[in-house]
């Protein structure tokens, strides 16, 4: 059999369930660190339950997919999680979810894994959202679990810090409301309200424009030149200004 006859044959076994965004869809990708507890908490033992290096281990990764290859509008973070809004008009590797999930995973984790010196690993999955409002359902629910993750984070380290086991910190704040559990960290002497943004609502990563002096080729004169340059933003707006804030990613061009 002829090499082009084999190969012809061959790739309908890889390419058989190729499935594709359609075009007005928007898409999502959500990039999750592989069992990044025992990598973070026993192996390298980062500070809980935030610590400064892994935040800008993870803002840095967010920034590399930001700029490898596909046309991204939002990036956000927090915890061992990332979100990235595509452009609605996007069409690299025409869409192919298989594409799109598995160069975002290496991307991640080869930025994470440098940047960390040590394997790290993640994966991902394509959200296809019919509508704008979608979209910022979409982030203003990963916006809202930060502050959720933030909350229940801080009361079962403090719990820990008592001398609690796992079990009994966890079991401690089970069922409590949110006003109990912020009661229980200003009695032991943590202001809630008090602690970074980026703790409590992740960071958002974005092109924003700015002014650079430049010389106009044909004139020589100095001019101003407008260029994008990636932002990050650790003190996202909240609730409905939060809403307006992303929506202006979603908007079609």
């Amino acid at each position: 059999m002829k090499f082009n006859e084999l190969d012809q044959q061959m790739r309908v076994y890889e390419t058989a369930h190729d499935h594709c965004v359609l075009p007005g869809v928007y898409v999502v990708a959500r990039i999750d660190g592989r069992c990044f507890t025992t990598l973070t908490k026993d192996k390298h033992q980062f500070d809980a339950p935030y610590d400064v290096r892994f935040k800008d281990m993870m803002v840095a990764t967010v920034q590399h997919l930001m700029q490898c290859g596909f046309k991204i509008n939002y990036g956000y973070t927090q915890s061992d999680e990332i979100s990235l809004l595509l452009a609605l008009e996007d069409s690299t590797f025409e869409r192919k979810e298989r594409k799109l999930n598995s160069i975002l995973a290496g991307e991640a984790s080869a930025k994470f894994s440098l940047a960390l010196g040590d394997v790290a690993a993640f994966d991902c999955r394509i959200c296809q959202l019919p509508s704008a409002k979608r979209v910022v359902d979409y982030f203003r629910w990963r916006h809202e679990d930060a502050h959720r993750n933030a909350l229940n984070a801080h009361c079962y380290w403090a719990s820990r810090k008592q001398g609690l086991d796992a079990g009994e910190a966890t079991a401690r704040h089970a069922g409590k409301s949110t006003a109990e559990k912020n009661e229980f960290l200003y009695q032991n002497g943590i202001n809630f309200n008090d602690l970074p943004s980026w703790q409590k609502r992740g960071i958002g990563v974005y092109w924003a424009e700015y002014e650079k002096p430049a010389l106009n080729p044909k004139t020589s004169e100095s001019v101003v030149a407008i260029r994008k340059r990636l932002k990050v933003d650790m003190d996202l707006p909240m609730k409905d200004q939060y809403s307006a804030f992303i929506k202006q990613f979603a908007a079609e061009k």
